[in-house]
């Protein structure tokens, strides 16, 4: 058949090309084999070179050959018709323009130019599509291939990179469609399967998921233009809006590129309808179908935010198709609305110039995001409160709306979701950086102002009523501001006359038409129209001959007529005055001059007044915000300690940005931020240091030196009443800024030129400046190392009066240029230590012996870093403290001496010494003693392991060859620790440890010579009665016994005594740190003294009770004593009225729940301690405890056995307290449905105390709780629980046996069974016995003594669970000697040096 005389229809699919269709439809003749392939396109090249591109009507059964046999044919074939099918495409765009031109075309000719076109169309968008589809699988076979070779693999393989040549086809296929061509169809109208060919091959593009990646963003944009186009020119819109959606729905990386196309589309081919159809159709989506496809709703949500971004106001035409999602269960696609809002808000509802409308536009969508604050999603609240941020960052939240947002913000900060906690605390710091009021906002510099410019408002107020009283106002202007209205009144009673009021009062028969104008100029000034115009028509026909009322036209209309009318009777013009009193017109013009020449003046105050109010609203704004703050501060502060790292990160920023506001609490949290500086969370410790950084390392000043100054100023108003912790705290940082070089050279210059008084300064001032440069020395010794001779001399000068506490800091700043650890065994060098003759111990000694007789406080902590000091750095130092004790021991009994003479009879006079002499005699003995202790164990000890080491190498390295041949032998055995340095260590451990044992308090020596004084002060508090005397005794008698284990074992009664008996907390306080340290030093001494430990835990003092606790917990997380059932004295603080203290014990148990089963093991001790009637808590404390002790347990198993326990407990309490206290036990467990089984099996423990109200709400609650996360298998038990907990509780354990007959018993036999069983296997206890809450014996112990011994295999803290205990032991400290404990349990020390 001749080209000329067939048509080509465009397939839906390659088959129906080789089918006979219609009448004069091309049908392909013959599917080339391989083969003849390459032959048949060499003879289509030919003709095309002759012909043109309408060879494909001859050839066209040569390409469809080729695409049928495409995956088969050589990669060479394919690239070669390729690149042909471009060019023969190419051609044809080039020749079209003339051939659409040409009026003469005949139809024949039309028809040819139109089946080439749809041929070579079809033939090129097949060939894309085959080479599109062979790519993708090989990339997703290739998924797994990496590597730098990756993309030279791809490109070699299929002989040319095809992501490079979908470019140029796209292009083309673009030019090709700009063209006119509709004009080759009949009535010029293009088929839609045409338009469907060249659209389906950019889906098709699109379909791949590497579409989105960056190196492919040239064919990203080819597909646009082409779609562009096709939407332009071809009518695509409808088949383009279904096409995304399906997209959208089934590919989720085709959001942003959809996105992208649909913005061009919208702004450069002017196609913004195309927005409103897809979001109508988003909008159609059922919520429910969204809710069901989450990965639809993810892609549509993503599509719709990313949308608003680019075209928000072509969008927001659209939104209220969108607001039904706002109301669906997707999260996502709420999150989306409400982001398309912001973006609206944020770019096209912004600014002061809205016009009404969009004004109203966008309080309605601030109002939408503000509702959706409280969303029940955490995600959706979490998103609000980010877009407020950005909002709020770019201004363009209305200062009407600051404080309604500023309180969701804070509101929102008590959260449950970490996350929504942590945008709020953004959204707040972004309302103190951009906010409008003030860079300063403290309430209390606030208040004033607002105070007084609110005083001065109503003065104006009040100023501008007086004289709008005393001001004669125009009528001419009273009657043109009332006329409006009195127009629209007289209108509606004039067309309503029926509902016209009745006066209530007649024109009487004797009122003058004077006295009725005066009644109706009343009712005008009063703004009663209606009755003034009734009253005028009634005067109208009453007065028909009296002025004004006969003075009507009538050819006017009736309302002219009456407006004329009272305008002459409110105004009172010169014709009608006849009657009034004609003294008053010259009075009213010169009112009215008086007026006119007044104008500006009260134009200019009502300016003023305008302004007035506006600074007032302005003022009371920034308080309400400024109150608001410091709201937000009082919660944020308690957050800095949470274990989400996100939140303390933006705790700490916001606090920094608090306190550069000016905030007068964020320096409350800036001081607090300091311990985290230690927190093992590197993101925490970073963010301290920024903030440190940002705050002080970055002051303002016109020069390095007015910097620095500022510099100091800040960090020393820190110092001011600081607490050692945070000392220690800013002392890390600022090592950690000296370290990497942060503080300038001139910050140290400063420093050092207030310590030497260059620069005045207070004496504070020069105390902080040493504790500066003490710090500074941390991090670089040589700051203080270099100037030590100038410190000791002006920080250590004997003045007059004796500054100890500059002293004091310039010890410890000395302190830091030495190592404070113990020497490591791998140093060569000997510690750093000076000379006993070096002036710095000179002074020391000296200012020590000096301050002795002078009762100075700040003498007793400056002695007790000079003894320290001493001790690190000096050569000898024992020497130089005896020498101090001895000056000192001298001066107090030459001051006895004289009051010994000074008195008349000494014979019958016991001679006195003063109080503060004896105390720091026995201070400084303690401090000694202690130091001395340090000082063997630490730097004699690390000296030896020093010196041991340097000569074994020494020996080493002069022995023969052959020597170290034979030594090889040993290596084993020394690796082992069988010989070398571990006996070399317990030798030189056994020597210290002799030292102190035989030595230091030996008669011989200085410190046993304070011992009897020590003894006698202690036995004896009646007689020395001192506090000040009382607590250093007792600081000082336990430093002593840290020395000798005999000297402690005689001496633990005592401090025992005094633990318990002293009536001063501070000793009580002491004696617990002390006592402490001992349980460290000497464990098997004090082991049998436990209990008594844990007594101060419910001491009536504050300061007692913390001190317990910390120095218990230390105990405890290091093993130093057993985990008794006393632990519960610590679950009690938990309760505890100060908010340090029950903080303390939360930190305990956070603690203790990481060692293993811990707190598992100790819980059915410690809820039989707190729910024993006689001495436990009250049920409320009691369920705050256990609310906090059960939240540790989250295993399973522990959970499950647990709840067995607790359900068998039931049997042997006997209290109603206690079925109540074991029920909210069992309610606060994370059960599962293994749980409810174990529940279930011990159904018939705790069944009959279902009666209890509060019993059955317990378990009640329990099922709430399994319901919420159950599975459809586990409703039917959770079922069958609850039906039988409210039988219980109706009828009681009759009630179960109806439950199960009505149920039917066939159903319930293998329950009954199974209870029986463990009926007969756990019989009840006797409810006489003795031991209230004793755990019955657990069922299948054989299973679970070999379940015992597994775990007992696997390593596990050292925890002694004791539940033996008798809970009734004496506290009494009035102890005999055969009331002391003798029985000891040994304790393995952590240290391998052997202990006595």
């Amino acid at each position: 058949m001749p080209p000329q005389l067939y048509e080509f229809h465009l397939p839906l699919s390659p088959e129906e090309l080789l089918k006979s269709g219609g009448v004069n439809q091309y049908v392909v003749q013959e599917v080339l084999s391989i083969k003849h392939l390459p032959s048949q396109l060499r003879a289509f090249q030919a003709a095309f070179r002759a012909q043109g591109p309408l060879a494909m009507l001859q050839h066209f059964d040569t390409i469809y050959s080729i695409l049928h046999h495409f995956r088969s044919i050589d990669p060479g074939l394919k690239e070669d018709t390729l690149e042909f099918l471009i060019k023969v495409v190419s051609r044809h765009s080039q020749e079209l323009p003339a051939i659409l031109d040409d009026s003469a075309l005949s139809v024949s000719d039309r028809s040819a130019h139109l089946n080439a076109l749809k041929m070579n169309c079809y033939a090129l968008i097949r060939l894309l599509e085959s080479f599109e589809t062979v790519t993708s699988h090989t990339s997703l076979m290739n998924l797994d291939v990496g590597g730098k070779g990756k993309k030279a693999r791809t490109k070699t393989a299929h002989g040319f990179d095809w992501e490079e040549e979908r470019q140029p086809i796209l292009q083309l296929l673009t030019q090709l469609l700009q063209l006119d061509i509709r004009h080759l169809w009949n009535h010029s109208i293009i088929e839609e399967e045409f338009v469907s060919l060249v659209t389906g091959c950019c889906y098709r593009l699109l379909e791949n998921p590497t579409i989105s990646h960056q190196k492919n963003r040239p064919t990203r944009e080819a597909i646009t233009h082409l779609l562009g186009v096709a939407l332009t020119r071809y009518n695509h819109m409808l088949s383009a809006t279904v096409k995304i959606i399906q997209m959208l729905q089934h590919f989720e990386h085709l959001a942003p590129v959809l996105v992208a196309a649909v913005s061009l589309w919208a702004t450069d081919y002017g196609m913004k309808s195309i927005v409103g159809e897809i979001v109508r159709e988003i909008g159609q989506k059922c919520p429910q179908e969204l809710s069901r496809d989450p990965s639809g709703a993810k892609s549509f949500a993503a599509f719709l935010t990313e949308l608003a971004e680019r075209v928000p106001a072509v969008l927001m035409s659209s939104m209220c198709i969108l607001l039904d999602h706002l109301d669906g269960e997707n999260y996502m696609m709420r999150n989306a609305v409400l982001a398309a809002m912001a973006e609206m808000v944020l770019q096209v509802l912004n600014g002061d110039q809205l016009e009404e409308a969009a004004r109203e536009t966008r309080d309605q969508f601030l109002d939408t995001l503000q509702a959706h604050g409280h969303d029940v999603n955490s995600f959706v609240r979490s998103r609000v409160l980010q877009l407020f941020t950005r909002i709020v960052q770019q201004k363009a939240l209305p200062l009407t709306r600051f404080q309604a947002v500023v309180a969701l913000a804070v509101g929102r900060l008590a959260d449950k979701s970490v996350l929504v906690c942590k945008n709020a605390i953004q959204l707040l710091a972004s309302f103190l950086a951009n906010n409008p009021f003030s860079c300063r906002l403290s309430d209390t510099d606030l208040a004033g102002p607002l105070q007084k410019e609110t005083q001065k408002l109503q003065e104006m107020r009040a100023q501008r009523q007086t004289a709008a009283a005393s001001t004669a106002l125009d009528p001419e202007e009273e009657w043109e501001a009332m006329q409006p209205e009195l127009t629209s009144t007289l209108q509606q009673l004039l067309k309503f006359p029926q509902e016209e009021e009745v006066m209530p009062e007649q024109i009487a028969n004797t009122e003058t038409s004077e006295e009725v104008k005066g009644r109706i100029h009343q009712l005008l000034a009063k703004a009663n129209y209606k009755q003034a115009i009734t009253l005028a028509r009634e005067a109208m026909g009453h007065f028909q001959e009296s002025e004004p009322f006969s003075l009507t036209e009538p050819e006017e209309s009736e309302e002219n007529r009456f407006l004329h009318l009272l305008g002459i009777i409110f105004k009172g013009p010169a014709a009608s005055t006849q009657g009034l009193d004609r003294n008053m017109a010259p009075g009213q013009t010169v009112c009215k001059e008086t007026t006119s020449v007044s104008e500006p003046e009260r134009s200019r105050k009502t300016d003023e007044l305008v302004k007035q109010e506006m600074l007032v609203q302005y003022l009371q704004d920034a308080y309400s915000f400024s109150q608001k703050i410091t709201e937000a501060i009082g919660i944020i502060s308690k957050m800095m300690y949470e274990n989400t790292t996100t939140v303390v990160q933006e705790v700490v920023e916001f606090f920094a940005m608090g306190f550069q506001f000016g905030v007068p609490q964020a320096l409350f949290g800036v001081r607090r931020m300091l311990p985290l500086i230690w927190s093992k969370e590197p993101g925490v410790r970073e963010a301290v240091l920024n903030a440190y950084r940002q705050l002080y390392l970055n002051p303002k000043g016109d020069s390095a030196r007015a910097k620095a100054q500022a510099l100091i100023q800040n960090l020393s108003l820190l110092l001011m009443d600081a607490s050692v912790g945070t000392i220690q705290c800013l002392e890390e940082i600022i090592c950690e800024f000296v370290q990497k070089d942060e503080l300038k050279p001139s910050v140290t210059h400063l420093l050092w030129e207030q310590v030497t008084e260059k620069v005045p300064c207070s004496p504070l001032e020069r105390c902080s400046s040493v504790m500066l440069l003490g710090m500074m020395a941390r991090g670089k010794p040589e700051i203080v190392g270099s100037n030590l001779d100038m410190l000791v001399s002006v920080g250590l000068a004997e003045k007059v009066p004796q500054d100890y506490r500059l002293a004091q800091q310039v010890c410890c700043a000395i302190a830091n240029i030495s190592d404070r650890r113990k020497p490591s065994l791998g140093k060569r060098h000997p510690p750093f230590r000076l000379p006993q003759e070096h002036r710095l111990f000179e002074r020391l000694q000296e200012l020590v012996t000096k301050g002795f007789a002078h009762p100075d406080p700040l003498w007793i902590p400056f002695k007790e870093v000079a003894v320290t000091l001493t001790y690190q750095m000096a050569e000898g130092p024992e020497v130089i403290c005896a020498q101090m004790l001895q000056g000192c021991a001298k001066q107090a009994l030459e001051k006895l001496e004289e009051k010994n003479t000074s008195q008349e009879d000494p014979k019958e006079t016991i001679p006195v010494l003063p109080t503060f002499l004896l105390m720091n005699l026995l201070s400084l003995a303690g401090d000694v003693a202690l130091q001395q202790l340090v000082h063997l164990e630490q730097a004699v000890s690390g000296e030896l392991c020093r010196r041991r080491v340097l000569q074994e190498e020494q020996e080493h390295k002069t022995k023969d060859p052959k020597e170290k041949n034979t030594s090889s032998e040993t290596t084993m055995e020394e690796e082992l620790g069988l010989v070398g340095g571990a006996t070399a260590d317990d030798t030189e451990a056994e020597l210290i440890r002799n030292i102190c044992e035989m030595e230091l308090l030996d008669g011989k020596q200085v410190l046993a010579a304070f011992v009897p004084l020590l003894l006698k002060v202690c036995n004896n508090p009646g007689l020395y009665s001192n506090p000040d005397l009382s607590a250093a005794a007792s600081l000082a008698l336990g430093k002593f016994c840290m020395i000798s284990s005999t000297f402690c074992d005689s001496q633990l009664r005592l401090l025992f005594t005094m633990l318990e008996k002293s009536s001063l907390p501070i000793v009580r306080s002491n004696l617990m740190v002390a006592t402490g340290d001992l349980a460290i030093r000497f464990p098997n001494l004090v082991d049998p003294w436990t209990p008594h430990l844990y007594a101060r835990l419910r001491d009536p003092a504050q300061q007692v009770r913390k001190t317990a606790g910390l120095v218990m917990t230390h105990l405890i997380l290091k093993d130093m004593v057993k985990v008794k059932g006393q632990v519960s004295e610590m679950a009690v603080l938990l309760i505890d009225p100060v908010p340090q203290i029950a903080a303390l014990a939360k930190n305990f148990f956070n603690e203790l729940s990481h060692k293993g089963n811990a707190i598992y093991n100790l819980l059915p001790d410690i809820i039989s301690r707190l729910a024993d009637p006689e001495g436990g808590v009250e049920e409320e404390p009691f369920h705050t405890i256990m609310k906090q002790l059960l939240s540790y347990i989250t295993k399973d198993k522990q959970t499950e056995s647990l709840v067995e326990k607790l359900c068998q407990r039931f049997r042997t309490a006997r209290a109603e307290r206690q079925y109540r206290d074991l029920a909210y036990c069992v309610s606060q467990l994370p059960l599962t449905e293994r749980g409810l089984r174990k529940m279930l099996d011990s159904f018939n423990c705790f069944g009959d105390k279902l009666s209890d109200q509060s019993v059955f709400s317990a378990f009640l609650s329990v099922v709430g709780k399994l319901r919420r996360g159950a599975k459809p298998e586990g409703k039917a038990v959770i079922d069958e629980f609850e039906q039988k907990l409210r039988a219980c509780h109706t009828r009681g354990l009759d009630g179960i046996e109806e439950l199960e007959i009505n149920q039917g018993g066939s159903q319930r036999a293998p329950s009954a069974r199974k209870q029986s069983t463990v009926s007969r296997l756990q019989p009840l206890a006797s409810a006489a016995s003795d031991n209230d809450f004793v755990t019955p014996e657990p069922r299948h112990s054989t299973r679970r003594l070999l379940n015992t011994q597994q775990r007992t295999s696997k390593k596990k803290p050292r925890i002694v669970f004791s539940s033996d205990e008798s809970s009734e032991e004496e506290l009494s400290a009035e102890m005999t000697e055969d009331e002391t404990p003798k029985k000891t349990t040994p304790i393995r020390r952590a240290s391998r040096r052997p202990r006595s």
